[in-house]
């Protein structure tokens, strides 16, 4: 028997249904990336595993016993699964050791010289034993989830389960925590981990679940899911995820809201400073330095521009598409010397290849 098994899980709310019908397998040792839309009730089903959420329907299968049975020894079951959660759920009147020291003692019997012995273990692993005995307000973000992550492994669980452990941070904090789940998948311990970081789940799982629509769409190796897809709902996201689009409807476009949007992008395919910056420079002057000035100055109210960009993790092969054909279907056409900027941008060493496949669509490769 696996060491979980779902069967036919749903769960409903009076105005939802996150959950519709998910029937899943977890052997022991397994790290399982879960992925999919926002929406599509990825964290509800981590939750139902240990029955946070009570189910509806389906049964949840873990370690040979049936976490819906009504006679189910929740206290003990849970003991079995450390939860990380996205917001930390740290006790902030306690000190960080405190806090691993306290499911321990309550519910081992542990000493308090004892749980405050594995205590300083665990922070250990997470790098943060010199942090012993600091308030959690006193620690980064970053910190503060590594050391939910030794919490979580304070009751030495067979199974930790991660809701979206990176969505609070920033890029530099997102990759520490990762870090440190990489090396937990390595000692061989089952996770599952609700994640939108395409790298982790590419590189540290086992195996991949896409969900979508409250069912488990496809599950299969990190290669199948990213490289060869069976579904064309995982295809379109895998493609989504690897990619940026933006589309510039007015003269006066929310700029801060779409160079955050790109900046954002960039951090998740782990883009260093350089390659975001050279795609943030690209963006402003194709887009706000030519396009929109030459569209201002020729009455051109609904310029309609179709910005992307698509690259591969750490920033490689970086491609900027640019569609203005709606601008040339209303009479606008751009001379030669429209695009000088765009020849300095060449200069400059941003612009590596230049392929206009037809008038008014673009492709920009990146240095």
């Amino acid at each position: 028997m696996s060491l979980i098994e779902v069967s036919h899980l749903r769960k409903e709310y009076p105005n939802a249904c996150p959950l519709k019908d998910v029937n899943a397998k977890v052997e022991e040792g397994e790290v399982i990336s879960i992925i999919g839309p926002s929406g599509t009730g990825k964290s509800t089903f981590i939750r139902c595993l240990n029955r946070l959420e009570t189910p509806t329907s389906g049964s949840i299968v873990v370690d040979g016993q049936d976490m819906c049975a009504p006679d189910v020894d929740l206290p003990r079951m849970r003991q079995k699964m450390g939860m990380v959660f996205q917001n930390y759920a740290l006790f902030n009147h306690k000190l960080v050791v405190e806090n691993l020291m306290m499911a321990p003692m309550d519910l081992l019997g542990l000493s308090k010289q004892e749980a405050y012995d594995r205590a300083l273990d665990l922070l250990e692993t997470v790098g943060l034993r010199d942090k012993a005995l600091s308030w959690p307000s006193e620690l980064s973000g970053g910190q503060r989830q590594r050391v939910a992550i030794a919490r979580g492994l304070a009751m030495d669980p067979k199974i930790l389960l991660f809701d979206e452990p990176t969505s609070a941070l920033d890029p530099q904090m997102v990759s520490e925590v990762l870090s440190v789940i990489t090396k937990l998948a390595e000692r061989g311990l089952t996770m599952l981990v609700v994640t939108h970081e395409m790298r982790f789940a590419r590189e540290a799982s086992s195996r991949v679940f896409y969900m979508d629509q409250g069912e488990c769409w496809e599950a299969g190796p990190p290669e199948q899911i990213f490289d060869h897809p069976q579904r064309p709902e995982t295809y379109e996201f895998i493609f989504r995820v690897r990619s940026w689009e933006w589309e510039v409807e007015s003269l006066t476009p929310d700029l801060v809201a779409m160079n955050a949007s790109l900046e954002e992008y960039c951090a998740r395919q782990f883009m260093d400073s350089r390659a975001t910056h050279a795609c943030l420079l690209m963006l402003e002057e194709t887009v706000v330095g030519v396009l929109l000035r030459i569209a201002r100055e020729r009455g051109v109210t609904d310029p309609g521009i179709h910005v992307g960009f698509s690259a591969g993790e750490g920033g490689v092969n970086k491609v900027m598409t640019l569609d203005y054909r709606t601008l040339l279907s209303r009479g606008f056409v751009p001379e030669d010397e429209d695009f000088d900027p765009l020849a300095e941008s060449i200069v400059r060493g941003l612009c590596e290849s230049w392929d206009e496949t037809e008038p008014g669509l673009v492709r920009i490769g990146l240095r």
